[in-house]
């Protein structure tokens, strides 16, 4: 509805049909042009411009870009030769009668005129300028684009799952402190000194609970918290559409997502193929290096080590050796060559060794007069390669050298152009281990028992039934009922059956060093509520702002969220985290001291 006590129209409800009619509209200035006795204003709301032109000097003298105006006048067409084909509303336009300045603006940090919205990436200030002045940020089109279309995945998800009965329930953000992978935000309880509430991580224990309170389909768009190291592209706090299902299979679960994810891409103006395809864990770690792999492009890593199982090269001497294909990547000049050397050790890596195949047989790069002749006579076909090709290789650890080679194939596919922001290559990732070992874990990761082992997803995943048995006799094959959806190498969903016998889930916590009063003390709540009948379950959530980053083509997720952190969890609008006065922090109970016996 557009009628209200300060406009008539909406500004690009200003059409032709309202061509001789008096209209009412409001909103910013976005820019003034003056042109001798006539100044022309294009006015900017939430919807898009409207152009209005002033014949009265006195009228348009005290108007600058970004005051707020009301204005009254009569639509007529543009005269022709005028006409604006890029704008909805480009073919009229308001000559005022009555203008009304209800709020004056001073000159602005930047610009965020729609004017320059096109060439804005070269005029915009740093991001921690543009997120000390957030609320003028998001007056620019394409923020206020990615803001809405997060408003649109929302409804679009509400009403596939309410179409399959789903029902949405709110979930504490105040619960007790539980181990989920993560480090908890605790926040003191003033009334109880020494004890602390947490932030939830996910609402995984609570959407649980309402499995077995009987209400069997559940949904949320939840907040949630984790207190992580510093990450580029994470953030403090952020949002999940979480679901859970009683009664339901792994199947049960993807069929339920696809429609949902069907529903939300379709909300963005985009179409997905269902089913989508899935690859297991294992392959995906093979084939590409990553349990996210981006499918917008082929280019999978080729596993060398039993070619070069008796290779003189000591580098090759390896448990594993892995090689991707640079294609047309031979006539890079040796600077970068060079140049991936530093990118590689900037991941950790000690180099990365490569061959070029310049045409005729010949071999070149610094690995080729190491090889045996057998070996360099048949890598060409080994490695798919074709003249003119480069060939890059990683060897050592099967996971870290699988890793490297992942990133290099991305990183290839970067520069040839592949990775199209509007191509979206969906799979679902199955066959997961139930257990990873703590031996060399993720910055983030923190460790829930006493234990080599950690959970891969956490730690109330479902055993898949061939492991049901047997599963912590042989912690580091078991595998699990659990899946991951992801697009264009991101991860956007995961999800697991959950365990609901409490034999199982004794067994799983004994594998991971959690011991029974540690168990009590941290979730007895759960193992309690499980021996009052609790039914078989399966979820999954979906990181929100991870799937509205993709959807809308942004660089970063802090271009999908409105009032975002910058690096470190820093707030440079509001100045948060921040001290709190010697009082205050007396008054939480902080420093409580319990008094001895």
């Amino acid at each position: 509805m557009s009628q209200s006590a300060y406009r008539t129209h909406y500004a690009t409800q200003v059409t032709e049909a309202e061509i001789g009619q008096e209209v009412t509209v409001a909103g910013w200035i976005d820019r003034r042009r003056d042109h001798g006795g006539v100044a022309f204003v294009d006015l900017r709301d939430r919807t898009g411009l409207v152009q209005v032109v002033i014949y009265d000097e006195e009228l348009a003298r005290p108007l600058r870009s970004e005051y707020v105006v009301q204005i009254t006048g009569e639509v007529r067409e543009r005269p022709e030769g005028n006409d604006n084909e890029h704008l909805s509303t480009g073919h009229i336009e308001i000559v005022s009668q009555q203008i009304t300045i209800l709020a004056k603006s001073d000159a602005l940090p930047f610009q965020v005129s729609t004017a320059l919205e096109n060439e804005s990436e070269n005029k915009l200030p740093g991001e921690d300028v543009r997120l000390k002045y957030r609320y003028l940020d998001l007056r620019r089109p394409s923020m206020q684009s990615n803001i809405r279309l997060r408003a649109k995945m929302n409804a679009a998800a509400r009403a596939a799952l309410d179409n399959m009965d789903f029902c949405e329930i709110e979930t504490p953000t105040l619960i007790r402190s539980t181990p989920e992978g993560a480090r908890d935000f605790l926040v003191p309880a003033r009334l109880v000194p020494g004890s602390w509430y947490a932030l939830p991580q996910s609402p995984q224990l609570l959407k649980q609970l309402l499995m077995v309170g009987g209400f069997e389909r559940y949904y949320q768009i939840a907040r949630c918290y984790r207190d992580e190291d510093f990450r580029a592209d994470r953030q403090p706090e952020f949002t999940q559409l979480d679901i859970e299902m009683s009664f339901a299979s792994q199947e049960d679960v993807i069929a339920m997502a696809e429609q949902v994810l069907a529903a939300v891409w379709k909300a963005a103006g985009f179409e997905i193929t269902l089913p989508i395809n899935r690859i297991s864990w294992q392959d995906a770690m093979d084939k590409y290096g990553s349990d996210k792999p981006d499918l917008r492009f082929g280019n999978e890593i080729v596993e060398m080590t039993e070619y070069f199982k008796d290779t003189p090269f000591r580098v090759f001497q390896a448990p594993y050796v892995g090689a991707v294909v640079f294609k047309g990547g031979a006539d890079q000049p040796r600077r970068q060559f060079d140049g991936w050397q530093d990118w590689a050790r900037q991941r950790g890596a000690k180099g990365l060794a490569y061959v070029q195949f310049s045409g005729n047989g010949e071999l070149k790069g610094p690995v080729a007069k190491n090889l045996s002749d057998a070996e360099r006579e048949g890598l060409q076909q080994a490695v798919h390669a074709e003249d003119g090709d480069a060939v890059f290789f990683a060897a050592g650890p099967r996971e870290s050298s699988q890793s490297l080679l992942g990133a290099v194939r991305v990183e290839i596919a970067r520069r040839q152009g592949l990775l199209k922001a509007d191509e979206f290559a969906l799979t679902w990732v199955v066959d997961f281990p139930l257990f990873k070992s703590t031996d060399d874990p993720d910055d983030d990761d923190v460790a829930v028992g006493h234990s080599q082992w950690t959970s891969m997803h956490h730690p109330f995943t479902m055993p898949s039934a061939d492991w049901i048995d047997t599963f912590d006799k042989d912690p580091a094959h078991a595998m699990s009922d659990s899946y991951d959806i992801v697009c264009n190498g991101e991860e956007i969903g995961g999800g697991s059956v959950r365990i609901h016998r409490t034999d199982i889930q004794d067994r799983v916590l004994q594998v991971l060093g959690i011991s029974d009063e540690e168990a009590q003390d941290k979730f007895g709540f759960l193992l309690e509520a499980f021996k009052y009948g609790a039914p078989p379950h399966a979820g999954i959530a979906f990181g929100w702002d991870r799937a509205a980053q993709i959807l809308s083509g942004a660089n970063s997720i802090r271009d999908v969220i409105a009032f975002p952190k910058s690096g470190g969890g820093q707030d440079p609008m509001t100045g948060a985290p921040a001290p709190i006065p010697p009082e205050q922090r007396a008054e939480t109970g902080v420093d409580y001291e319990p008094e001895e016996d």
